[in-house]
């Protein structure tokens, strides 16, 4: 079937994988068809083939683009001296990056279970890249005395958790703007960890 008038493959194609992001963190990834992504983004279904091959694929691609955007912005971030200093950094990071994108972050956690095994060993490689960044943070507060911790990583994988639940609770109407939020989340942190 012809391209649709005046469709572009750059506009086409991220309004594809947003009109995906919404209704899969809305209806999740099982209940979503092709069929309503196209509709969603105003284009026959079988046009849609020409930005993914499947729905597997859309859904990794999600998940792979969020996950690589995420630590290529965290290896951008000037990193401050001392382990308590990093993990401010590293959670002021997380909550910034996290809470404009809520759709996102649900689908990156709890449509992990549709990934293939393959596509989901990619993006679990990808999440513990993340998640030894914070390890190592702990670690090297636990050398300089800022940090105490029975197990870095258990403690890193609490703290990532709690970091990330920010974005279900977080409303950009609510009583506390979204740095009052960090800030409170950061004095959990911190006290977590505090010798």
């Amino acid at each position: 079937m012809a391209r649709k008038t005046g469709s572009h493959s750059q506009i086409t194609g991220p309004r594809v994988r947003e009109a995906a992001l919404r209704l899969i963190a809305r209806h999740g990834f099982a209940a979503v068809s092709m069929r309503q992504i196209a509709a969603e983004v105003g284009i026959q279904a079988g046009a849609l083939y020409s930005y993914t091959p499947d729905k597997q694929t859309l859904l990794f691609n999600l998940m792979r683009e969020h996950m690589d955007a995420l630590l290529n912005d965290w290896a951008a971030v000037q990193k401050p001296e001392g382990g308590m200093a990093q993990l401010e950094s590293f959670a002021r990071f997380h909550m910034g990056y996290h809470l404009p994108r809520p759709d996102l972050v649900f689908i990156s956690y709890m449509e992990l279970r549709n990934l293939s095994p393959e596509n989901f060993a990619v993006i679990e490689q990808l999440r513990k890249t993340y998640e030894t960044e914070v390890e190592l943070i702990l670690k090297r507060g636990q050398e300089d005395g800022s940090i105490a911790t029975q197990d870095a990583k258990i403690t890193s994988l609490a703290i990532i958790a709690m970091l990330t639940g920010v974005s279900t609770l977080y409303r950009q109407d609510g009583r506390l703007p979204e740095t009052a939020v960090a800030d409170l989340y950061w004095d959990l942190v911190r006290k977590s960890v505090a010798p």
